[in-house]
């Protein structure tokens, strides 16, 4: 079953630029990852320092083997920092499938 997820990152307005830059240099290692369809990331278009990052993975263990991975460990690690508050995670699955 498909798994479609969507997070949500407010950077501190000062931020977004450096996070839309570090995106790009780790968006092709993301999307090596066993598992990850797509990988796309989109600016709120009301405010310009917020970020969401949409992924589809074929499997929930495949995205769990990718959060539970030393890439994403060190990757959080860079961005955390970069937060004006908390990042939202969704997973979704599609009730159709």
């Amino acid at each position: 079953m498909k798994i479609l997820r969507i997070v949500r990152l407010e950077f501190l307005p000062e931020h977004a630029p450096a996070f839309a830059d570090y995106f790009s240099t780790v968006r092709g290692h993301i999307s090596a990852f066993t598992g990850c369809l797509e990988l796309r990331h989109y600016r709120d278009a009301n405010h310009p320092h917020v970020y969401y990052t949409y992924s589809v993975w074929a499997r929930i263990e495949d995205l769990e083997a990718y959060r539970n991975s030393e890439f994403f460990r060190a990757t959080w690690k860079t961005v955390k920092p970069l937060f004006a508050a908390p990042a939202q995670a969704f997973s979704l699955v599609s009730p159709d499938e």
